[in-house]
């Protein structure tokens, strides 16, 4: 089995990155034949500052292996540091739909957010779908809103496979019920793009501002509260003992459910769920040299997967004269 996803480098990872991806991939090490790679060509969509760019690349290397990715146990990457991608884009580009492009919802979304306008973002479903089938990925965790780009690469792979032979594997989305969509402190998706994240490696008085700052609504404490359409109770249930879930539910349902006294909590167990890997974090950053050896390691090993599967297609398509 076959298991790939990569993560933007455009900002710091939060907490519906590692439970939506991070936290997945890391637990696959063991079972499977792991893919992890950071989505630098992707970023571009939405960072044209250089420096954010390249630091932003060694920090989410650093926060993968400092929360337990194992390089010597999957191959682990840089986007553009496999050049094949961007050749397999094309070729995918020449068989993709204006409609399958158009009627995807995230360029519409991330525009109505104020993220400019481009054939980059427009056409970001076909970059992700020469990400998975490059590998040959027979499974990709995703969060419930990258669900119809994983469909865009379904909809390729057959499309090519149909129209040159047997090539691509079909990929199989994999979304865990639980952590389809972490909610942000405002109650929307998490997402950097949005600015309501909760980094995983924030600290100090910065975490406790974004904690305090989720959204609660204005009911008395003694008052019964619905737990499923709060968002601190949604994040609570990712963080919290199953005994003490039950707990604060009651506490939902019954009445007594102070938010105040809750934030605390949950704050407590964010730095409990993170302090070890805060202290490796700040190692690995300590020696970018080391991060950038274990990514182009990695790199190589990508490339001798993904130039196999390039040969094939070149062939296939008549690229071999």
């Amino acid at each position: 089995m076959k298991i790939l996803s990569g993560i933007q480098p455009s900002g710091q990872l939060h907490i519906g990155n590692y439970f939506g991806m991070m936290q997945t991939m890391i637990g696959h090490m063991e079972s499977a034949e792991l893919y992890v790679f950071i989505v630098d060509l992707h970023a571009l969509t939405s960072v044209h500052e250089r420096d954010r760019l390249a630091a932003g690349t060694i920090e989410a290397a650093a926060d993968f292996l400092a929360l337990g990715l194992d390089p010597d146990k999957c191959i682990f990457w840089v986007q553009s540091d496999v050049p094949e991608v961007c050749e397999l884009t094309w070729v995918l580009s020449t068989l993709t739909p204006m409609g399958l492009l158009e009627r995807c919802h995230s360029y519409k979304d991330k525009v109505a957010k104020g993220i400019a306008a481009s054939h980059g973002l427009f056409s970001y479903p076909v970059l992700m779908a020469a990400d998975i089938l490059l590998y040959q990925a027979d499974q990709v965790p995703v969060g419930k809103d990258q669900k119809q780009h994983l469909e865009v690469a379904r909809d390729l792979a057959i499309k090519f496979n149909s129209h040159y032979g047997e090539t691509f594997v079909v990929p199989e989305p994999a979304i865990s019920a639980t952590t389809a969509i972490v909610p942000g402190l405002d109650g929307q998706k998490m997402s950097k793009s949005y600015g309501n994240t909760i980094p995983i490696f924030l600290a100090g008085k910065e975490l406790k501002k974004r904690v305090m700052a989720i959204a609660t609504d204005a009911t008395p404490v003694e008052a019964p509260k619905n737990p499923d359409t709060c968002t601190l109770y949604q994040l609570l249930s990712l963080f919290a003992a199953p005994p003490r879930l039950v707990e604060i539910r009651r506490l939902y349902v019954e009445g007594g459910a102070a938010y105040g006294y809750l934030k605390l909590e949950l704050l407590d167990l964010l730095h409990q769920r993170f302090a070890v890997a805060q202290k490796k974090r700040e190692e690995f950053l300590a020696d970018p040299a080391m991060v950038r050896a274990i990514l182009q390691r990695g790199a190589e090993k990508a490339r001798e997967k993904a130039s196999r599967t390039l040969d094939l297609v070149r062939d296939r398509v008549g690229l071999r004269y």
